[in-house]
């Protein structure tokens, strides 16, 4: 049985999120996390999971000395092997224990958004590593991450539809943390893609409100804590022991 669940809803502003042309190369991820227990991986068999590979990774994080970018709610990553990806805050307000987030990885639009967000004119058509300098960006987390990636197909679904996703994760730091994920192309999609993950996460007993941190939160608490705090402070969230509603769950 897992031990505690995953995020909280995203704080966002009316009209925030990318603008309409960026949403054309983009999905939409709807995403709960949750702290898995020793048992998880057998609970996923049993639901019929299947076990699609194990990967380790490296990512990268950036954003400005003042953290203009995740203030904003806005998470660039650069993945070993991966390239880059911008999560944006979703269009459409959410409730409950899930995140909705746009995901951006073709770089003209990754580009594009980033000097949206920073209110800096657009510096044309390039890839993102080429415009790191002039927007004053630069790497505030590394760590690298063990992955086992599940794929589940909830009985009664429509063969047609995608398999929701789950992944278990581990990072070099010890921080262990589960993701159950959809993916989805309109915001008319996510209201049932909530209602799936939430079955999901019973199943695997993940209890209905508790929340799970993402490894970035969890890595900035511990090595860059004045960086962790002002984070916390702009979305004027308090900070909880794990295992009880934590307000970093509703970041990153």
């Amino acid at each position: 049985m897992a031990a505690c669940a995953g995020t909280g809803p995203v704080h966002r502003e009316p009209g925030r999120g990318p603008r309409p042309g960026i949403m054309a190369h983009a999905l939409i991820e709807v995403e709960r996390k949750f702290i898995p227990g020793p048992g998880t991986e057998k609970q996923l068999q049993e639901l019929g999971g299947i076990l699609e590979h194990q990967v380790t990774f490296w990512d990268r994080y950036y954003d400005t000395p003042e953290l203009s970018l995740m203030r904003a709610d806005y998470w660039l990553r650069q993945r070993e092997g991966s390239g880059w990806e911008l999560k944006c805050p979703g269009t459409a307000g959410v409730s409950g224990p899930h995140q909705e987030y746009v995901e951006l990885t073709v770089e003209p639009a990754v580009v594009a958004q980033l000097c949206e967000v920073l209110g800096i004119e657009v510096l044309g058509a390039g890839g993102v590593a080429a415009v790191l300098g002039p927007l004053g960006l630069q790497e505030v987390a590394s760590f690298v991450t063990k992955r086992s990636a599940w794929k589940l197909v909830l009985s009664g679904t429509d063969e047609e539809e995608p398999p929701l996703r789950v992944d278990l994760d581990t990072a070099d730091f010890g921080y262990t943390v589960g993701e159950v994920e959809a993916l989805v192309h309109e915001e008319a999609e996510v209201p049932v893609a909530v209602e799936k993950i939430h079955s999901v996460c019973s199943m695997l007993g993940v209890p209905v409100q508790e929340t799970a941190p993402a490894k970035l939160m969890v890595y900035l608490q511990r090595f860059q804590p004045q960086d962790y705090q002002r984070l916390l402070q702009v979305h004027r969230l308090r900070e909880k022991p794990q295992g009880t509603k934590d307000p970093e769950g509703n970041l990153g």
